[in-house]
């Protein structure tokens, strides 16, 4: 990350069924966040039925301004529908961070 996130975003979902168009549609949605909302990093992994998304962030602007977009609104209109079983979403402000240059 090359500046520094104030927030992360945890989305946790139990998976239903994904298709190709879920795949496409998660590969345009990462692209358009961080190229036009200011998304910082993402990144995402699935086990055991799960997902779990994290996504890192400036500011509550930037969030609240994603969450708005109407590509964003439709695919989370179609991953209730479809996508997702159930869903769970937890927005955190970084009290304090520590890395290493290896991560």
């Amino acid at each position: 990350m090359k500046a520094k996130a104030a927030y992360t975003v945890i989305f946790r979902a139990t998976l239903d069924h994904l298709d190709d168009d879920y795949v496409q549609m998660a590969a345009n949605l990462r692209q358009l966040a961080m190229e036009k909302y200011g998304c910082l990093d993402f990144i995402s992994f699935s086990a055991g039925g799960q997902e779990v998304a994290i996504s890192y962030w400036q500011s509550m602007e930037h969030i609240r301004s994603w969450s708005r977009d109407p590509v964003h609104r439709q695919a989370k209109e179609r991953a209730c529908d479809s996508w997702y079983h159930s869903w769970q979403l937890q927005i955190c402000k970084i009290e304090s961070s520590r890395y290493s240059d290896q991560i």
